[in-house]
């Protein structure tokens, strides 16, 4: 299944294997629905590299600044709640 994507996927495909194949990602266990949405996440239907649909480069950076904001707010409504 290929989405219409940006113009990078659609220019360039897979920015490690080349392949014009490529998929939206709609979920993802660390950030459900929502972080792939955010993030542009796509991936590679042949060879299943993930990446930003929109720079063509890796997605690990901004999955680890989305992981730890999610934390942190839910850490902090925790104690919020917890000492009212």
């Amino acid at each position: 299944m290929q989405d219409q994507l940006n113009e990078f996927s659609n220019e360039s495909g897979c920015p490690k294997c080349g392949n014009k194949t490529v998929s939206k990602v709609k979920y993802t266990w660390w950030g459900g629905v929502l972080g792939p949405r955010m993030l542009n996440h796509t991936k590679c239907d042949s060879c299943g590299y993930t990446f930003n649909s929109k720079t063509g480069k890796s997605n690990t950076p901004g999955i680890i600044i989305y992981s730890v904001v999610i934390f942190v707010i839910a850490f902090a409504l925790y104690f919020f709640i917890r000492n009212r």
